[in-house]
């Protein structure tokens, strides 16, 4: 069996370097601006996250992930090797691939990510949730419906989430980027529709208000950047029919003292945790202490 690597929280290569000072930290902050735009457009996008020689190696990890026999398989919470809806298209999806592969451990560690993440949220100290690698392969990569990321993570209160997308390719409107609805953030919780399904199932739940108001924007970005989005932002992402890959991770975190609201188990193989309890512990660990990690700033 492959060592659980959930157990360590902690960067373990040399991936990144974790600052050890309040001016160290200094060069990840985003500005005031940039938080200004992600509160009132519900996201914040072009954030350089990796350098080209650490996507290659979260390249060369994400290979060896996709094999449905590699050694580690049995840690993911899941694998879908295509979730697709559509027989003729392909969308590689999973969630737990931190506990697996040295790289993915620590990107959750990645200074840049988690000062911007507590930015956004509000400079509260930040959790783990949980990842994601989205795969669209060249020619007939498949679509990720229009969803809400909260719609489908309610059995954790309160709603203090933040989910981060990195491109490990160049992603534009040919290959399948991201899409935003800027602004749905305000228009409460909808139903969800099906993830990998009809593009357009979320247009049933709409008003006809939310419907003149859908309005989406791509998210065109160079391979190694990041896009911050509300965790009730509209978004989504249409099919790959270019030829080359889009291949990307997804880091969803909460604030500290989120809790669970469910008497099921949150992620396949976790322990449950009763409602009210707060998440926390091997898989929920912290990823930036703001009364520890760093000076108040």
């Amino acid at each position: 069996m492959a060592k659980d690597l959930s157990e360590f929280h902690e960067l373990l290569t040399d991936l990144f370097e974790w600052p050890n000072s309040q001016e160290e930290w200094e060069q990840y902050r985003l500005s005031p601006e940039q938080v200004k735009f992600f509160k009132e457009n519900g996201y914040l996008s072009h954030i350089k996250l990796l350098e080209t020689w650490q996507v290659d190696k979260l390249n060369e990890e994400l290979e060896a992930l996709t094999d449905p026999e590699h050694p580690g398989n049995e840690l993911f919470y899941e694998f879908k090797s295509n979730e697709s809806t559509d027989p003729n298209t392909v969308l590689f999806h999973s969630l737990g691939h931190w506990r697996i592969k040295d790289g993915f451990h620590d990107i959750l560690w990645n200074p840049s990510f988690v000062m911007a993440a507590s930015q956004l949220l509000e400079d509260k100290s930040v959790r783990f949730w949980h990842d994601q690698l989205f795969c669209k392969p060249a020619r007939h990569g498949g679509v990720v419906a229009w969803h809400q990321d909260y719609s489908y993570w309610t059995r954790s209160v309160p709603m203090q989430h933040l989910t981060c997308w990195v491109g490990l390719d160049d992603a534009d409107t040919q290959n399948g980027c991201m899409h935003y609805v800027p602004g749905s953030h305000r228009w409460g919780l909808l139903d969800k529709p099906e993830l990998a399904g009809d593009m357009d199932g979320i247009m049933d739940y709409l008003n006809e208000a939310q419907k003149e108001e859908f309005q989406p924007v791509p998210i065109e970005m160079k391979r190694g950047y990041g896009t911050f989005h509300h965790p009730l932002l509209v978004h989504g992402s249409y099919e790959n029919k270019s030829e080359r890959s889009r291949r990307a991770f997804v880091l969803n975190v909460f604030a500290d003292g989120t809790q669970s609201n469910t008497h099921e188990e949150l992620l396949a193989g976790v322990p449950v945790f009763s409602p009210g309890e707060q998440l926390k512990g091997q898989f929920f660990p912290i990823l930036i202490d703001r009364a520890e990690e760093y000076p108040k700033v």
